[in-house]
């Protein structure tokens, strides 16, 4: 018997789907974000691993405006697993499933495969919005996919994204942002560099410090769920926040914090230590990781409700129950569906990740768990302590890396 001819990734209905989605999304996007979109006029009908920084939820979209063509973007496993969502996006623009916070060799070979067959990939080597203005870390391992692509390597700078759209928050603000091409880099220009010295240049081409007063970014929601990303107090440790407005309150001591259209922060009656929220973000992360998480095994340091699903990789999820009790410990997370109490123990979960604005995915044996709370939920706090905890059971007290 004959072998059956593998159907080809790239179809001509992508570049169809791309030019009516850019006729529509163009003049929405500068209306709305305040958008300055570059072309890309050097593109010359070549095909390109583009990298970019990730700042919002529409960041493809502003890619996708710079250059002619399809493009294949690799997305998480979460939009591949919506039903007949995710049939639709899989017909009209083909993206490349990925697993977050592993690594997923079958993701390697369909870039692959997607470049033989000549068309452009691109993706944010984040892997994460940002949550404080400033570029995200970045996996090394980019370096080596890039080799094996054999592709021209285009920076695009996001800048302005987060002043605009904060990953934090669910509102637009009046403000302005720029994309661009900032970098090409040849193939024969990094040949003859290691991976060390490629991943170099591709991180200090990506890297955009927003915590900076560069602008005014105006909206009367601009603090609204800060506590997203917020959950040490400067006074409180471990805390929980809630926001209105312009502003944020810690939940124990009380003490406010506004949020400036500058991006800046400011306390409500006394000197706050922090001003940007990259400040505070980073206040955190030291925070954290100096807390010894073993310590904490036997009572809860959270104690709230979450939505639990399943996740069927690439096919849908399956909803366990809705309000679930949720508990977060240095060791373990316990959670109760149906009456029955499960215990996922960070010593058996390979990986934990935040997705969106308030989704946690818990990678556990075969199975993939999601947790998703309210609008106010902190995800964050999850992958955070789940990697502190990682990180002492390794014995790598120095290692600073807390998921993001």
């Amino acid at each position: 018997m004959k072998k059956k001819k593998r159907a080809k990734w790239l179809k001509f209905r992508h570049r169809i789907v791309r030019n009516v989605a850019c006729a529509i999304l163009k003049p929405y996007c500068v209306l709305k974000y305040g958008l300055k979109v570059e072309r890309f006029k050097e593109q010359n009908g070549r095909q390109y691993l583009v990298l970019f920084n990730h700042q919002t939820g529409f960041d493809q979209f502003f890619v996708g405006m710079a250059f002619k063509g399809p493009i294949y973007y690799l997305a998480s496993e979460d939009i591949f697993s919506l039903g007949f969502v995710s049939s639709l996006l899989r017909y009209l623009v083909a993206p490349i499933p990925i697993k977050k916070q592993t690594t997923d060799i079958q993701a390697i070979l369909n870039c692959i495969r997607v470049a033989k067959e000549g068309g452009t990939i691109a993706l944010a080597p984040e892997g994460n919005r940002t949550y404080s203005g400033k570029t995200e870390y970045m996996s090394p391992a980019i370096a080596s996919l890039a080799r094996k692509l054999k592709l021209p390597i285009a920076i695009y700078r996001i800048e302005g994204g987060y002043g605009v759209h904060p990953r934090w928050s669910d509102v637009v603000r009046k403000g302005k942002m720029r994309g661009y091409v900032a970098q090409v880099i040849e193939p024969e220009e990094y040949s003859s560099l290691s991976d060390d010295e490629l991943f170099a240049i591709i991180e200090k081409g990506l890297y955009v410090d927003e915590a900076v007063a560069d602008g005014n970014f105006y909206h009367k929601k601009n603090a609204e769920y800060l506590e997203r990303v917020l959950y040490v107090c400067p006074d409180c440790g471990l805390s929980t926040f809630v926001s209105h407005n312009t502003k944020v309150k810690c939940l124990k001591c009380g003490k406010e914090a506004e949020y400036l259209p500058s991006k800046e922060l400011k306390g409500v009656g006394y000197d706050l230590p922090f001003r940007f929220v990259a400040d505070w973000y980073n206040y955190q992360k030291d925070y954290v990781n100096n807390l010894n998480t073993l310590e904490n095994c036997d009572s809860p340091l959270y104690d709230e409700v979450a939505s639990i699903s399943e996740v069927v990789p690439y096919k849908k999820k399956i909803l366990l129950q809705k309000n679930a009790p949720v508990k977060l410990f240095g060791d373990k997370i316990i959670t109760e569906v149906n009456d029955n109490e499960t215990v996922f123990t960070f010593a058996e979960v390979s990986a934990v990740s935040v997705l969106g604005k308030n989704k946690v995915n818990l990678y556990h044996g075969e199975k993939i768990y999601q947790l998703k709370g309210s609008k106010s939920f902190n995800a964050l706090k999850y992958v955070n302590l789940y990697y502190r905890y990682k990180n002492i059971i390794k014995g790598d007290n120095n290692v600073k890396f807390l998921g993001l």
